[in-house]
């Protein structure tokens, strides 16, 4: 949701403040600076201090700053928050590694893609908020609004049960096996017999290992698909949101999206009823295809998947230089999105089997912080280069997915149908 809300601001803010391009650009840049650089360091606290913490502590420093930000008595200010915002969603994204550490692997390639359902909702809910709520209350009220699903799962956490693969390595052994009875009781199971013996690991949260040689080449490759997926993911976001809010769309029916500027100041150009449903029905694409996704991972692994929807990615960010009709574009833009968040779950589950306990959430982190420079450039060139040629700003997404499918081809571990390590 934090990060759709940025598309649907980002026309409201650039008409109250008289931003320029790269002034708009900077906001989405700045959120991603936030995630950054807390990302590595929410992956340290969370593979020493637990999972739970911190997938707690993002929330509610995320909720907290994301109010505050409605109250933004200037653009300064507002850049500010958005970066403390940043900074809580990366202790937030923690909660992949919580929830992989606790699904089978036979299960893993079914349940981890239907996460991306979640990421939808928040999507969608954000555009009808935009689409219900700026133009009658405001920009900041939308905000203010956006908040209630992030309160309601704070009080949830306490359903919530740290990760007992995480207790074990840090030797707490009897929670774990607190954890471990829970679970057994919901599913209306006993344990096996015997006794959980596991040796606690003394050296958590070390980059060492994540450089080591057994991880050296998987890490480096994986921090580069990292980037590509953020960068392409947010391109397409943002991409479509410019091309809306500039009528750079090459459509043979343009009558239908042309804005107008209020009051003729050029800097003032408001998404209309027609860009939010596009928006919309974009934001569908990253669901429908999620039945696909979870074949891809069951029949061919998470490297070949990785690879292939990265070749299909670069095809799809070409083809919106084509002339078509606004359902044309549409459709593009549906298919491109779907591809490009299934690549980002397949990066997520990945990153999640490949690194061991001890190192799983700094591993996360790394990835996610290398993902957020992909985020941070990615708005410079929707925003800023789209004015000037739709092809110059596109082909950059293209182009870095083309490489980053070779890198796919060059990882070395397959980790379809592995069981999660405890240690390297």
């Amino acid at each position: 949701m934090e990060i759709m809300l940025l598309a649907v601001v980002s026309p409201e803010i650039r008409c109250e403040w008289r931003l320029e391009d790269w002034q708009v650009a900077l906001v989405s840049m700045i959120v991603f600076l936030g995630f950054m650089v807390c990302g590595v360091l929410g992956g340290y606290i969370a593979d020493r201090y637990g999972r739970w913490k911190v997938v707690f502590g993002g929330f509610v420093w995320s909720a907290y700053f994301s109010l505050l930000t409605s109250f933004a008595p200037s653009y300064g200010w507002f850049i500010f928050l958005r970066s403390m915002v940043g900074c809580g969603v990366a202790g937030v994204s923690q909660g992949f590694v919580l929830k992989t550490e606790f699904i089978p692997a036979k299960h893993r390639a079914f349940l981890l893609p239907l996460a991306s359902v979640f990421w939808m909702t928040g999507s969608m809910l954000i555009i009808v908020l935009g689409m219900l709520v700026v133009p009658t209350m405001g920009w900041r009220w939308m905000i203010r609004l956006s908040l209630t699903p992030s309160i309601i799962l704070i009080f949830l956490f306490m359903f919530i049960p740290e990760s007992a693969r995480y207790n074990v390595s840090a030797g707490n052994i009897q929670a774990a096996v607190n954890t471990l009875n829970r679970i057994a009781t919901m599913n209306r199971a006993s344990l096996p017999p015997g006794r959980l013996m596991e040796p606690p690991v003394t050296e958590r949260g070390s980059w060492r290992t994540l450089l080591s040689a057994a991880f050296r080449k998987t890490s480096f490759l994986l921090w580069y698909s990292w980037f590509v997926a953020s960068f392409s993911y947010y391109g397409s976001v943002l991409s479509s949101s410019e091309l809306l809010e500039k009528n750079l769309l090459c459509v043979t029916d343009a009558v239908q999206v042309r804005h107008h500027h209020e009051a003729g100041r050029c800097y003032c150009i408001p998404f209309g009823f027609n860009d939010y449903q596009t928006l919309l029905i974009s934001c569908l694409g990253e669901v429908a295809l999620v039945p696909v996704n979870i074949c891809m991972l069951s029949l061919i692994g998470r490297r070949k998947s990785l690879m292939l929807l990265q070749l299909l990615s670069a095809i799809l960010f070409m083809m919106i230089n084509i002339c078509t009709t606004m359902f044309g574009f549409t459709l593009l833009l549906f298919l491109l999105r779907s591809l490009v968040s299934m690549n980002f779950n397949v990066v997520y589950i990945y990153t999640a089997e490949v690194y061991p306990t001890a190192v799983r959430s700094l591993g996360m982190g790394f990835c996610t912080s290398f993902s957020r420079i992909g985020g941070m450039i990615a708005p410079f060139i929707a925003q800023v280069l789209m004015s000037q040629s739709v092809i110059l700003a596109l082909s950059p997404f293209a182009v870095s997915c083309v490489i980053c499918a070779a890198g796919s081809f060059l990882l070395p571990i397959e980790t379809k149908g592995r069981a999660l390590l405890q240690s390297s």
